[in-house]
């Protein structure tokens, strides 16, 4: 697709620090084509409780009209402060009240961003929609597109904040949209319940920090550990890892270390795996540290629990133990399938304990090399393409 006008709307603004999928999108896309980033609005309960915030502040002024809500950030793309306020409505047990204050925060948005598109000329436009379920369901009529895309990435509906409305809203929200692009096959399958155009497009990695080839020293609280080492990186938390399947593994060989990198929730804190002797809790990394140690795991691991929350959700990490040519060892799930035979995975915990011993035993270069060319083949140019598919009118139709 060339020469088009992309708008993106996300929950997630432009400037955060980490690294987030709409924006390495808008990237992808505007090699070819003009996209505007619209940051989501400010709503009466942040503005409360956040004032002195500097993104806040920053955004307060647009409304104020103290600073102009559009800025070009890169060749092909701009990225706009809305200039509104939403109003808080998630706490309205009432459907019928949260659905009117959805529907007037839904026409400020639509007015704000019809407004710049037209500052910037787009006459006619795509709109795609990152995870945003809130204050944006009766954006497909508000807004004259020609497409309207709705990306699914993860599944919240069981976090607290989208228990009450979330489920039916996002519902509806899928059968009014053209299009809908999921991350994993699970997303997929589940929006297909509203909506026959449903496609899994994948999930662009960057992984330049990952490189298989480069020199990486032993990270000095590493140094002491005796080896064999099975290694985690990420936040250690009970909703998405089993503390169980931890401990089974820690007492059932003694002699394997177990190296967990990041920090910890409550549960995690006071778990039994800080009683055994064999189990190191290294704590929180920066990014650019974390790929020294993936570097010097013997065997990498995603212990995740299956859950409602994790069920559908793509494992990221998966890839950047790959492009390290890792040997990789992860529960089984359907997101999982797409790595195989890459990857060992295991369903009870005595299979865990099986796969982890032959991955100890992997030496095989060949199976080395294919791992960081199963991880580099996802790219966000790859799943770009993926999406242009999606919006070919022939292919919307197929099952």
């Amino acid at each position: 697709m060339n020469n088009q006008n992309i708008i993106i709307v996300s929950q997630q603004s432009w400037d955060t620090t980490i690294g987030i999928n709409s924006r390495n999108l808008a990237k992808e896309f505007s090699k070819t084509n003009r996209v505007l980033y619209v940051n989501l609005p400010l709503d009466i309960n942040t503005l409360l409780r956040s004032y002195q915030q500097p993104e806040v502040k920053k955004r307060l002024r647009v409304v104020l009209g103290q600073t102009e809500g559009m800025e070009q950030v890169e060749p092909n793309i701009w990225v706009y402060n809305t200039g509104v306020i939403f109003l808080s409505a998630n706490w309205l047990t009432s459907k019928s009240l949260f659905k009117a204050a959805n529907q007037i925060n839904s026409r400020l948005l639509a007015r704000s961003i019809q407004k710049a598109a037209k500052l910037l000329g787009f006459d006619t436009f795509y709109f795609f929609q990152d995870g945003l379920i809130y204050s944006a369901l009766d954006l497909p009529h508000l807004l004259k597109t020609q497409q309207y895309i709705y990306n699914i990435r993860d599944y919240v509906l069981p976090q607290p904040y989208f228990k009450r409305h979330g489920p039916w809203i996002e519902a509806e929200l899928i059968k009014r949209a053209d299009v809908i692009t999921a991350n994993s096959g699970w997303l997929r399958d589940y929006a297909r319940k509203y909506n026959s155009h449903s496609h899994d497009v994948g999930q662009g990695c960057v992984l330049s920090l990952y490189q298989a080839d480069g020199h990486f020293s032993t990270p000095p609280d590493m140094a002491p550990i005796a080896r064999p080492i099975i290694g985690y990186t990420g936040y250690l938390t009970e909703l998405r890892l089993d503390i169980d399947l931890l401990i089974y593994i820690a007492r059932q060989r003694p002699e394997w270390q177990l190296v967990l990198v990041g920090p910890e929730d409550e549960a995690f804190t006071k778990s039994q795996l800080h009683e055994l002797p064999n189990v190191h809790f290294l704590g929180t990394k920066t990014p650019d540290q974390l790929p020294a140690y993936v570097a010097h795991f013997d065997v990498c691991i995603n212990p995740q629990i299956v859950n409602e929350i994790t069920i559908g959700n793509y494992p990221l990490k998966i890839d950047e133990y790959l492009a390290m040519g890792k040997p990789v060892v992860a529960t089984e799930t359907q997101a999982m399938e797409m790595f195989l035979p890459h990857v060992l995975v295991a369903s009870t915990h005595a299979e865990w304990v099986q796969q982890l011993e032959q991955a100890l035993n992997d030496h095989n270069e060949a199976a080395v090399n294919a791992r960081i060319r199963c991880a580099q083949s996802h790219t966000w140019e790859a799943v770009v393409s993926k999406i242009y598919d999606a919006l070919t009118p022939s292919l919307q139709a197929a099952s």
